[in-house]
């Protein structure tokens, strides 16, 4: 049961990352976004749920996690409550942005706490495939979620559908979740600020290029700017006591190398989900219902994935499934490229999105247990919310700049032809974007082939033997 409320909360925080994605073409029409600054809706999630994961994690461990892990919960039921009832754009992202934060408070916890619950060995390890398949699956399932929703009801559901799911998280928590051992510290919030706006100045910078181009003055001032911006937050880390991130943790190699890899794949998947439901919405026609049902074989496909690699990682080690995992989402994202106006779902969607799934379930437990390998007790908050960071930081940039790729050929595409349909220039655009999602993936591949090793402590605790102690 304990394991149940944690994955559930899991599963609703990654869920509304993209149970708005298909709602997006009504929140387009209804609010007056453009395509572009439609990724905001997007972003303004996940850039303060990346941002502030790191002191959401170090929260747990100071004040206690179960209590910390309510408050991020209730704050998410709040936030979601405002934007189902926002009346313009400026009222949405402020809600998704404050949805942001309640989701950096109550996902690492969810993480440390399963880390403190399930003994290490198998018992985590299945533990850790179940978070790890709601992690990954989550979108699919937020995508068949939203179309019945908007198909049903209308957009605002997809916010308000938290508030139940919420609430009985939180009335659920203190019957089955004890509280952690609490570990005295200090919050370094000079360093989650500056690095959310760093982050926010950097993402800015990218979709505006998309808009006004690279050489508009605003787009060079907002890359500036993030440079200076995450240059402190680098210093500021250095000389903290206690820094909301630990950088001894990119002493390890095979953290290191999980933190990098994780960051290219969450670029990948995030793009995959918000251009392949515009592209099945507005090309090949489908309602949101049809679009949610579209995606739910990913959901399938992924819990296979990661059950496959949580049966083998004890005989294997993660590295393996890291490696064919990557290379498996790069042959999708690059078979996706091949799509045009002519395309069909069963012929040039499904197969591709199926090939990437198994290899992103494979993925996401790997990466889950090598960041939590070897960490102290009262580090695993910091850990868990540096890899949760990697991974929305990663989508938010990734998606920025997959969104520069779709604007940039789709502008081309328009000048190339002297009537060209408004399909073609969005098709032309999606194409762009699967190419550089691919290029991230081959990155993610490299890493893990190169940086990743394996040693034979490794294998010992994954089979549920002590190992080396923590350092």
């Amino acid at each position: 049961m304990a394991l149940f409320v944690l994955a559930s909360c899991q599963l609703m925080v990654v869920l509304d990352i993209t149970i708005v994605n298909i709602a997006l073409p009504h929140i387009q029409s209804a609010l007056e976004f453009s395509t572009t600054s439609l990724a905001w809706v997007v972003s303004a999630y996940t850039l303060t749920f990346g941002g502030l994961l790191l002191l959401g994690g170090r929260a747990g461990d100071i004040l206690g996690r179960r209590r910390v892990f309510i408050f991020g919960v209730l704050l998410f039921v709040l936030a979601s409550l405002l934007g189902g009832l926002a009346q313009n754009a400026g009222q949405l992202l402020g809600a998704r942005a404050l949805q942001g934060v309640g989701g950096a408070i109550a996902s690492p916890t969810a993480l440390s706490l399963i880390s403190t619950t399930f003994r290490e060995g198998p018992e985590r390890n299945r533990a850790f495939g179940v978070f790890a398949a709601v992690s990954a699956g989550g979108g699919a399932i937020g995508l068949l979620a939203g179309g019945i929703l908007v198909e049903w009801l209308n957009w605002r559901w997809v916010l308000f559908v938290n508030v139940p799911i919420g609430l009985l998280i939180v009335l659920a928590t203190p019957r089955w979740i004890r509280e952690s051992e609490r570990h005295p510290g200090r919050f370094d919030v000079s360093g989650a600020l500056t690095s959310t706006v760093g982050m926010v100045l950097l993402v800015y910078g990218f979709i505006r290029a998309a808009q006004e181009g690279w050489r508009d003055a605003l787009t060079l001032a907002s890359f500036a700017a993030a440079v200076v911006v995450l240059t402190g937050f680098i210093l500021i880390e250095r000389r903290s006591r206690q820094p909301i991130t630990p950088l001894h943790m990119f002493a390890d190699r095979n953290r290191a190398g999980t933190y990098g890899i994780m960051l290219c794949l969450a670029a990948a998947i995030f793009g995959m989900f918000f251009f392949l439901t515009l592209f099945v919405q507005n090309v090949l026609g489908f309602s949101p219902l049809e679009a949610g049902l579209a995606f739910l074989p990913v959901s399938a496909v992924i819990a296979i994935g990661a059950g496959l690699a949580s049966r083998f990682l004890p005989v294997y080690g993660p590295k393996p499934f890291m490696v064919i995992g990557a290379i498996l989402a790069a042959a999708g994202l690059a078979w996706l490229t091949l799509t045009d106006v002519h395309s069909t779902y069963a012929g040039s969607v499904l197969g591709p999105m199926l090939v990437f799934s198994l290899g992103m379930g494979m993925e996401f437990v790997s990466l889950t247990l090598m960041a939590l390998s070897n960490v102290p007790t009262q580090e695993t908050g910091a850990a868990s919310g540096l890899l949760n960071a990697t991974q929305q930081v990663g989508g938010s940039l990734g998606l920025s700049i997959l969104v520069t790729m779709f604007g940039t050929a789709r502008t081309n595409e328009a000048e190339k032809q002297p009537k060209p349909g408004s399909d073609e220039i969005l098709t032309a655009g999606v194409s762009a974007a699967f190419i550089m999602a691919a290029i991230f993936t081959v990155v993610a591949a490299l890493i893990a082939l190169v940086v990743i090793q394996v040693r034979p402590s490794d294998l010992e605790r994954l089979k549920g033997g002590p190992g080396p102690d923590p350092m």
